[in-house]
């Protein structure tokens, strides 16, 4: 897992040189590398201003900072330089800095296994020997043979920014279609390696994003979807639209890949392919946005020049097709189940009042199904930590699985008939330890232990149940060296996300292990607009109920304190993507309840958001500023951007963003933080720290990520007091 959870660039410019170019650019570079003074210790770079107002339904708002949207404009990289210059002067000076950056590397140093899983007779996993930038994929025939490299990524670049962002294996064994990412970018290249020989075979598939391929049994191709070649000059911050699901035939160009389906009709349809484990169908999930309702169709593939059907049509709920049995499907849905169940569906009988109820909702929310053993494997979340059921394929339960305690628990891959397999369980405290497991017996063995030079039994945790604004009970996760005082001294970090559904469930992490060596506590909130519950849940986060994310995440910051665990000027939060608008939103209206800010890739300017790559999608969580007066001024009123007020004490921040984040463009973070620099007074440093070569955050480099915490770490260090 990264350091923090998310969502789902510029183009270097030939230098053109001229006598007239060279005193602009001397001009522009003096402009924005004049200072202002900001309270009595920080100073920073002058941020100019342009005369640009846009109008929503009927309501004037200013946008002085427009041109920062611009990354690949000469003067928004000389601002970029200019920023970087005055955070990275005063985090060299920071005393503990270089001893964290050490400290953060020796830990970091220790074997990290990702699960074995198996296609045809051979195993295949990820390994990561300490301190490489990236995961190694190995290739094995048994679990006792000797391992072998089958893809380095490290190789493929000289600092570790190009990244494995996606694999997929043929039935066999035999192929290996595998995605690359540079530089953190969401944009994907996928090639096609033999795994017997290593050596690459001539395909390339280019333009692809938000997909994974999904090959047929014979192995002759693989489904995936792309969107039309962007203009190279835009391709960061060009808005993706008419997503297309092609078939690719191994050996051919690309331009003679086959389309499967497409709708010019739908220009924010997206299309997932996916191939029954029988071989017959290709099912095809069709999204819209960042909303988790979506369509399915489903193609014949023994049928030659079949149609695409389609099965569900309406934008009802959720469907999570698990597998089939014949002309039978078993689905995972929350239509009729705000925390889901799992239905039969008849294609002969397709209709709603045919299904079946396979396995009925419960009290927990259920998050994930398989099939192993020829039985149900069912991933729960119960007040946001795992539980595990087997059930028979009639929806008989068989057993709990046993997990080793309060954490989180994933993995349960593999083929129907599979008797083994393999999952991974961590908690705050200890890290992912792999294990195998004995679908008929229910016997688990450890696998594969990371020796991490962490004692986890010097720390506790626990789950408390606070009450927010509205009277919504909220569960959070504390961390802490055992034995800790409630003195309301402990300079304490509280983490959380908030929105689309996702769900935070314990999970351990080297950075944070720092943190709590430090003697700091480190507190998870479970805000609504999360997955933790079901979809009630996240509607209560959504569009027009937005306000009670912060509302929780301000709740929780006063129970900490409430309780003594710390005192404001000791608390820091952190949140990335859209927890960092949540960060972002909750220190414009709180700016007095918070110590320090760690805002990361976050969306700050709500009214544009849907302007850059995919944000349009996100309209489903967040609403439409333009088509809904309610939604603009629901929006309107919380955005981070918009929010701050000049003259207003703002805790000590570091803003976090990337010049690849092509996901949440960095155009959000660049005039949030010109804007709170402005506006702030103190003495209290607010920055802005921008990695290069980086993106949202996937694939990032150990060395990058190692440097970030240090940073991070010494950053609070520095103005928790």
């Amino acid at each position: 897992m990264l350091e923090f959870h998310g969502f789902f660039m510029p183009n270097s410019k030939s230098f053109r040189s001229s006598v007239g170019f060279t005193i602009i650019l001397a001009i522009v570079l003096l402009f924005i590398l004049m200072t202002q003074t900001v309270g009595n210790a920080m100073t920073y770079p002058v941020t100019k201003t342009v005369d640009q107002v846009d109008i929503y339904h009927g309501v004037k708002v200013a946008d002085p900072y427009r041109w920062l949207e611009n990354p690949d404009a000469d003067d928004t990289k000389a601002w970029v330089d200019a920023q970087n210059k005055v955070t990275f002067e005063y985090l060299n000076q920071l005393p503990d800095r270089e001893r964290i950056q050490k400290r953060l590397t020796e830990l970091w140093n220790y074997e990290k296994y990702g699960m074995p899983f198996k296609r045809g007779e051979r195993y295949f996993y990820y390994k990561n020997d300490g301190l490489q930038n990236q995961s190694v994929l190995y290739a094995i025939e048994t679990l006792n043979a000797e391992p072998r490299v089958l893809l380095d990524p490290n190789t493929l670049s000289s600092d570790g920014t190009v990244a494995l962002s996606g694999i997929s294996i043929s039935d066999d064994g035999s192929q290996l279609a595998y995605g690359l990412s540079k530089s953190g970018s969401d944009w994907q290249e996928w090639k096609v390696r033999d795994v017997v020989t290593g050596n690459d075979l001539s395909d390339e598939i280019k333009w692809v994003k938000f997909s994974g391929a999904s090959w047929t049994n014979d192995g002759k191709g693989f489904y995936y979807s792309r969107y039309t070649e962007p203009d190279e000059k835009t391709k960061l911050e060009a808005v993706n639209y008419y997503q297309k699901l092609y078939y690719h035939r191994i050996g051919e160009a690309q331009s003679a890949d086959v389309l499967v389906y497409d709708r010019p009709d739908q220009k924010e349809w997206g299309f997932s392919g996916g191939v029954t484990e029988d071989g017959r169908y290709l099912i095809i999930s069709v999204w819209k946005g960042s909303d988790r309702k979506n369509l399915v169709f489903y193609k014949d593939l023994s049928q030659p020049n079949s149609k695409v059907v389609e099965l569900i049509s309406t934008w009802d709920a959720e469907f999570d097709v698990i597998d089939n049995d014949g002309s039978v499907f078993w689905v995972k849905t929350d239509l009729d189940a705000p925390r889901s169940r799992v239905v039969a569906i008849d294609l002969a009988n397709p209709d709603p009042k045919h299904w079946k109820s396979i396995i009925s909702q419960t009290d927990e929310t259920l998050k994930g199904v398989g099939l192993l053993n020829n039985q149900f494997v069912a991933s729960y979340l119960k007040d946001a930590h795992s539980q595990v059921k087997i059930y028979a394929l009639d929806g008989t339960l068989v057993r709990d699985v046993a997990l080793p305690g309060l954490g989180s628990a994933d993995g349960f891959g593999g083929k129907r008939s599979d008797v083994e397999t393999f999952y991974s369980y961590t908690s705050f405290t200890e890290p992912n330890t792999i294990y195998r497991y004995n679908v008929e017996t229910g016997n688990s063995d450890v696998f594969r232990k990371p020796n991490v030079k962490v004692d986890g039994s010097a720390y506790e945790t626990k789950q408390v149940f606070y009450t927010s604004k509205d009277g919504t009970k909220v569960p959070m996760f504390i961390t802490y060296k055992k034995g800790l005082k409630l003195d309301g001294t402990n300079p304490t970090l509280l983490y959380a996300y908030g929105g689309f559904n996702v769900s935070l469930p314990p999970f351990f992490s080297v950075s944070n292990s720092v943190w709590l060596e430090m003697g700091g506590v480190y507190a998870l909130a479970n805000l609504r607009g999360g997955g933790e519950y079901g979809q009630a849940w996240h509607e209560a986060g959504m569009k027009l109920k937005k306000q009670n994310v912060f509302d929780d995440f301000i709740a929780a910051a006063e129970w900490l304190i409430a309780e003594k665990y710390t005192s404001s000027p000791k608390l820091a939060i952190e949140g990335g993507s859209n927890g960092g608008l949540l960060v972002g939103a909750v220190m414009t209206q709180r700016p007095e309840l918070f110590g320090a800010a760690l805002p990361a890739v976050g969306v700050m300017d709500m009214l544009r958001f849907h302007k850059f790559t995919i944000g349009w999608a996100w309209q489903g969580e967040y609403g439409d500023v333009e088509k809904s007066e309610p939604e603009f001024k629901a929006i309107y009123a919380y955005s981070p951007l918009h929010h701050l007020k000049a003259g207003t004490r703002y805790p000590a921040t570091m803003v976090t963003t990337a010049d690849h984040d092509d996901r949440v463009v960095p155009a959000h973070s660049f005039k949030f933080a010109a804007a709170l620099q402005k506006a702030h007074k103190g003495d209290n440093p607010v920055l802005i720290r921008i990695a290069t070569k980086a993106g949202h955050g996937a694939g990032k480099p150990t060395k990058k990520i190692i440097e970030e915490a240090a940073d991070k770490w010494a950053f609070l260090r520095s103005v928790l007091r």
